[in-house]
């Protein structure tokens, strides 16, 4: 059996038209299998997701997958297709023996709708990120109707089987022409596929069998996050409509930037300040990491932009593992006014390496000198 074609290309069964596309176009150009030469297995993905389009935007393929569940009944020789399929004994018992036999031969259509996928969002620090943490979202839904019952129907009964199309969810029809007889099959016009008729409506949900309802779910946010990942909640999304399947939750995860750091997968990087003479001679220095206050060594004769890297202070893999690293980039902090007597100690420390020795900018007492110190 092949895949559920709104399971393909990602989008629930109440989708508009232009979501449908939106979503075969966004796969489309992922998988196209000339910019993919690589991969092997674009190719099929490429045709599926083609397949799984040409279902759901064709209104007569859509509606009859809506109606029998499956991609084979496009298949069905009496639709047009070239081959048998599980439902094809079904349609030929509809088609001799109407709507009415149709219903008999268990074909008829229930009103069962499935519930929309929701979406939340929820932010993350770096601490967090390291060890993982528990959220609670609040989530707008739609809920099953605790008047009728989620049925619709005043008082909670069940809604009476419309009368054009038998409780079936599409119409029939045969046109002679010169090919033959030809057989299509649309969406009910008056119950919209239903197959049943709201006539006493619930006075609470005005027929709809569902209201909205705000609810709180705790979501379990694992270490090594980063921002764009999602949590599938399974059935936290709105509720099943006549017996229809509940819709997920999905989590997305945002993890903003948090100064001094900058996130690179595992890794994060951070800068330090370090003088001339710690850059010459070396030191020891503490600076704040994501759970505290580290300390590390400054090496003897750093370079500005030099990176110290401090081993397992980032963050960790998101499934568990060695932690990242904690980068540091060194930069070197040039004075930008120095006293006579600093600046004949530096013309002497030029002097003793056998360096030029500098003038400043404006001659030997020149613009490098402040006041006096």
């Amino acid at each position: 059996m092949s895949r559920d074609p709104y399971e393909v290309l990602g989008v629930s069964r109440n989708a508009s038209a232009d979501e449908i596309k939106s979503a075969y176009r966004k796969l489309a150009r992922k998988y196209h299998p000339d910019v993919n030469r690589d991969d092997p297995t674009a190719e099929d993905k490429f045709k599926e997701a083609s397949n799984a389009y040409e279902i759901l935007s064709d209104e007569e393929k859509k509606a009859r997958f809506d109606q029998f569940g499956t991609t084979e009944a496009m298949q069905d020789p009496f639709f047009g297709g070239g081959g048998g399929n599980a439902g094809g004994f079904g349609d030929l018992f509809d088609m001799f023996f109407g709507a009415a036999g149709a219903q008999q031969g268990g074909r008829r259509r229930t009103a069962a709708q499935d519930g929309d996928d929701l979406r939340a969002d929820v932010q993350v620090t770096l601490k967090e990120v390291l060890t993982g943490v528990t959220k609670e979202v609040e989530v707008e839904k739609a809920s099953a109707c605790d008047s009728c019952n989620g049925n619709g129907v005043e008082g909670g009964g069940q809604p009476p089987v419309c009368t054009t199309c038998q409780g079936a969810g599409a119409v029939t029809s045969i046109k002679s022409t010169f090919l033959g007889q030809v057989r299509t099959q649309t969406v009910c016009p008056r119950c919209q596929g239903s197959g049943f008729l709201v006539t006493n409506p619930c006075k609470k949900c005005q027929g709809k069998g569902a209201q909205i309802v705000t609810e709180n779910v705790t979501v379990s946010v694992p270490a090594g996050v980063e921002t764009g990942q999602r949590i599938q909640m399974g059935g936290h999304g709105s509720d099943g409509i006549r017996g229809g399947r509940p819709g997920d939750l999905f989590v997305f995860i945002h993890v903003p930037e948090e100064d001094p750091f900058i996130r690179r997968g595992q890794h994060l990087l951070t800068g330090y300040d370090v003088t001339v003479a710690q850059a010459i001679l070396g030191d020891e220095v503490t600076i704040d990491g994501v759970e505290g206050e580290l300390t590390f060594d400054i090496p003897t004769g750093s370079q500005p932009g030099q990176q110290v890297v401090i081993k397992g202070q980032g963050l960790p893999p998101l499934h568990g593992g060695k932690r990242g690293d904690l980068v540091v980039e060194l930069s070197v902090v040039i004075p930008k006014k120095v006293g006579e007597t600093e600046a004949k100690l530096i013309r002497d420390f030029a002097e003793l390496r056998g360096e030029p020795i500098p003038k400043g900018k404006d001659g030997f007492l020149g613009g490098i000198f402040g006041k006096k110190k």
